[in-house]
């Protein structure tokens, strides 16, 4: 697992960019899942949002992810997640799995995004007309409520 397919940033991300980290002539099959900024979330509108990690360890953890999936599946990933203030339709995560056959590949792509929202420690806030709201799993909590 190369190090240098996983990181955590500021800057926009290309979904062919993160492909191209997994593309070899071994792999016959590329499954990639690009996560957006939606305009509503919970029968709320959305304006925008911001994430925030505690870096080293959010990264650390994406690794463990791609590794694990990679020594599962035996496929290649390659993982990008932003940080920072994101407008509706901007691309928030980029997981790339490539695989010699398309059903480890999509098996380690749904895998890998699902582990990463259970268990990387990387938080959201929406903000919308009716207020702020830190996001956990499928919960929220008002900022500013008590």
């Amino acid at each position: 697992m190369d190090m240098g397919k996983i990181s955590i940033g500021v800057g926009q991300l290309d979904s062919r960019e993160v492909e191209s980290l997994v593309q070899n002539d071994r792999n016959g099959a590329l499954c990639t899942f690009v996560g957006q900024v939606r305009n509503s979330s919970r029968g709320k509108q959305v304006s925008f949002l911001e994430y925030g990690a505690f870096i080293s360890l959010a990264e650390k953890e994406l690794f463990r992810i791609a590794k694990d999936a990679e020594s599962r599946w035996q496929v290649d990933v390659a993982i990008r997640h932003r940080i920072g203030r994101l407008e509706v339709g901007e691309i928030s995560v980029v997981v790339c799995v490539g695989s010699p056959h398309r059903a480890e590949a999509f098996e380690a792509c749904r895998w890998c995004i699902d582990t990463l929202k259970e268990t990387v420690p990387i938080w959201k806030r929406e903000t919308g007309p009716d207020g702020e709201y830190w996001i956990e799993g499928e919960d929220a909590l008002k900022v500013g409520a008590s």
